[in-house]
């Protein structure tokens, strides 16, 4: 019985971790994100950033609010937008070392051939 418990736990965050990476999982999401490094910004700000259409960003903003990644405050007339956990930047960095050694790699069969 609590073997099953264990399983059904680990399922459960299982789920989740992988909830809050298809959130990430999507160029322009991974764009907005990276703007957000920069500190807080409001929704016309990133739309500047990453060159979209207003609606588009703003519904890709809920996407990562609703995963827990982003948190928002509303300040007169405008929203800001902050990464809520910093470790998704370390994430995102993890991921881009992860590719330049890729490309290394390549690089060096190609040199093979």
């Amino acid at each position: 019985m609590e073997r099953e418990k264990a399983y059904k736990e680990r399922g459960d965050l299982y789920e989740r971790q992988a909830f809050v990476a298809q959130a990430m999982a999507h160029p322009l999401r991974i764009a907005i994100l990276n703007v957000l490094r920069q500190g807080p910004r409001c929704v016309q700000d990133i739309v500047r950033q990453v060159d979209g259409k207003q609606s588009n960003i703003s519904r890709h903003l809920g996407i990562l609010v609703n995963a827990g990644i982003l948190q928002y405050e509303k300040q007169g007339l405008h929203v800001y937008y902050t990464i809520k956990r910093q470790c998704v930047l370390r994430f995102l960095d993890c991921l881009s070392d992860y590719l330049k050694e890729q490309i290394e790699m390549d690089k060096k069969l190609l040199q093979l051939i």
